[in-house]
């Protein structure tokens, strides 16, 4: 590994490229550059666990809610996502009521900007927090992991649909009107499985901020020499997340990294820190991980109290 100084002279310089990890995988590069190295044996890391390494090839059954019971059947509806949020906080959902049509194209959408020639990508690189759309790698380029993000402030401001990569532009606006119904539905749900009335969280603002996400991992030439998202939880209310299907995602469960398989048409959905906080710690955020080995993509809109909160 690169000394500190050395190697915050790399970050800058990479940093100043505006290319992202695409930009150097493009180079033709065989190895992991110094500055994306994580050791995950070390026992004194934050992000690795006491036991297991973080690609751990387990696996445990993720809780499924099907929405479209919703009409027929909802207490047996609020009774699972209850279930769901109090044990292990990621659950899938499906028939959600979004067209498949409408999450290929968003998955199309992305990926296209991801990529899409360097120079056209570095007018949308930023670290400004003000800027509602912005290109960057790594949220904390201190900590830089194998991914490449586009982030979209969608709320409470209305964005510009010009302000959108015309490449995702119509889907991105299309997309995230269709998952904020999907939001308020779960935030009714959740609010009965806490026993209150199903408005209580919306009431409270829950679904007032609205970001999207975008993490597009490239391929790596040395995989498990890097991590595509560290080890966290979200500083949101939920999350709600759109994976393809290569997958990638893991929560650690009893302390290993546990796979969370893809499930088509399914959206994942997980307990933020703020839902923990304001239900009492009755529902329970979960940390979780990317291993992106690509090149995989993730879409996340989040229901964050603001910016500074989205991780």
């Amino acid at each position: 590994m690169a000394d500190s100084q050395e190697r915050l002279q790399q970050l800058k310089a990479f940093d100043e490229s505006k290319a992202g990890i695409k930009g150097i995988v493009d180079d033709g590069i065989s190895k992991v550059p110094s500055i994306f190295i994580r050791i995950f044996d070390d026992p004194t890391d934050e992000d690795t666990p006491s036991s297991g390494k973080p690609t751990d090839p387990h696996r445990v059954s993720i809780p499924v809610v099907d929405l479209g019971d919703v009409a027929r059947q909802p207490a047996k509806v609020i009774q699972d996502i209850r279930q769901a949020a109090e044990s292990m906080g990621f659950f899938h959902v499906v028939n959600h009521g979004i067209p498949n049509r409408v999450l290929e194209e968003m998955l199309e959408g992305v990926r296209g900007f991801h990529e899409l020639p360097r120079e056209v990508k570095a007018n949308y690189y930023s670290r400004d927090r003000k800027r509602k759309v912005k290109f960057y790698c790594s949220n904390n380029l201190s900590k830089a992991s194998w991914r490449d993000s586009l982030f979209c402030n969608m709320a409470p401001e209305p964005l510009d649909p010009q302000e959108l990569p015309e490449v995702c532009r119509d889907i991105t606006m299309e997309f995230s009107d269709q998952v904020y119904k999907v939001g308020v539905t779960l935030f009714e749900l959740l609010s009965q499985a806490l026993g209150l009335k199903f408005d209580h969280l919306i009431g409270l603002g829950c679904a007032k901020e609205r970001l999207i996400t975008s993490h597009y991992y490239p391929p790596c030439p040395e995989p498990e020499l890097t991590i595509g998202t560290v080890k966290h939880t979200d500083g949101t209310f939920i999350t709600i997340l759109l994976n393809d299907h290569l997958g990638g995602l893991q929560i650690l469960v009893e302390n290993k990294w546990i796979d969370v398989p893809h499930l088509p048409g399914a959206l994942t959905v997980n307990i933020g820190d703020l839902l923990q906080i304001i239900s009492n710690n009755k529902f329970i955020e979960n940390h979780h991980n990317s291993i992106g080995e690509a090149p995989a993509l993730s879409i996340g809109i989040a229901f964050p109290e603001d910016e500074l909160m989205a991780s």
